[in-house]
């Protein structure tokens, strides 16, 4: 895999990180991004990664439209928002025995299956943290040693053992460990349920991740919107990974409600987090267009398919929607309020 042509398209905060990894350890790696100046910075400065660690490695950049030849290997870790362009650029790229590696946030593989031949793609997920700090500098947010040990998880989508599965974990064990898993959409389907609980209401209630967590009506939300992924993806075929050392069956609503323990397991998860707000949060705060047609609409979308309803998971959707198109952040007490609506209409109903 040594003179094998790689790309990191999407130059943000876990792109720089992943290039500057990867140029460290000598490969062919340019990393892509439209934002010139990031580009440039790159190009003339290196990539800065600081946190857990601080270095500076210097790298290659290029914007899409300066890319010459073909790419071996392509990370993708754009947002899905883009994927029309993004793909389509990739398409001519992409060499033609080349390898698609899908990084991003959701499940954006079915998508993309439309756009490239299966036999190009495969299947990862990120599993550390960063935030971008400007052009050419990311902050690690994970633990440095935890990092080295626990960077990505891929899969072909068939779930085989291939060699070429094995050539890509190579490469990326230069950032750090890659584990190969046979159920890798399941991986990323109980990770979009992670997302689209804590960072959809996060974004729908204007708050942290603990905000929401500690608040009795946020976690019942919290559980509800997982449990209709766990109903729609079930329904579209879905093995789900564990939460922590539980099957996710174990959130399962029960008749009579959700558990002290259900709730407790839930807020123990993601209590390292608690401090956060969501990225798409961050986007509605700098008047951007958020994922969350690629994360909560995911969940919506599928549950359409199969005639599943996902009342919870339309509630953060049309509130962030509603935001992006005002320009005005939902209000904390608001949307709490329509969720404690939600749920006492859902104990009648039940």
């Amino acid at each position: 895999m040594d003179n094998k042509r790689i790309a990191v398209y999407g130059a943000g905060s876990l792109g720089t990180v992943i290039g500057a990894f990867l140029s460290q350890a000598g490969l062919d790696v340019t990393l892509v991004d439209v934002w010139q100046e990031n580009v440039d910075t790159l190009n003339t400065q290196g990539a800065h990664v600081v946190g857990t660690t601080d270095i500076t490695i210097p790298v290659k950049a290029s914007t899409p439209d300066d890319l010459e030849g073909k790419f071996d290997i392509i990370f993708l870790l754009t947002k899905q928002i883009f994927n029309d362009s993004v793909l389509a650029k990739i398409k001519t790229i992409l060499a033609d025995d080349g390898t698609l590696v899908s990084l991003q946030n959701g499940v954006p593989e079915k998508f993309i299956a439309t756009q490239l031949p299966e036999k190009n793609i495969v299947a990862g997920a990120v599993e550390f943290g960063a935030t971008a700090q400007g052009a050419g500098k990311s902050e690690l947010t994970t633990v440095y040693d935890r990092f080295k040990e626990f960077a990505f998880k891929i899969g072909e989508l068939d779930g085989r053992d291939t060699e070429r599965i094995e050539d890509i974990k190579a490469v990326m064990d230069n950032v750090g460990e890659t584990v190969i898993s046979d159920n890798l959409i399941g991986t990323k389907w109980s990770k979009l349920l992670i997302n689209a609980s804590f960072s959809g209401l996060s974004a729908a209630t204007n708050s942290t991740f603990g905000d929401v967590a500690n608040n009795d009506i946020g976690i019942q939300a919290i559980l509800s919107i997982m449990n209709e992924g766990l109903e729609a993806g079930a329904a579209d075929g879905i093995t789900f990974d564990n939460i922590g050392d539980k099957n996710f069956d174990y959130l399962k609503k029960p008749a009579a409600g959700f558990t002290d323990d259900q709730i407790a397991l839930v807020r123990s998860i993601m209590t390292p987090s608690f401090g956060l707000k969501a990225s798409m949060l961050q986007d509605l705060e700098k008047g951007r267009k958020t994922e969350v047609h690629d994360i909560n609409g995911v969940i919506v979308k599928t549950g359409d398919e199969h005639n599943i309803d996902t009342p919870f998971n339309d509630f953060v959707v049309a509130t962030v929607e509603k935001a992006e198109q005002t320009g005005t952040l939902p209000v904390f007490d608001d949307s709490v309020a329509q969720l404690a609506d939600m749920l006492k209409q859902g104990k009648r109903q039940s």
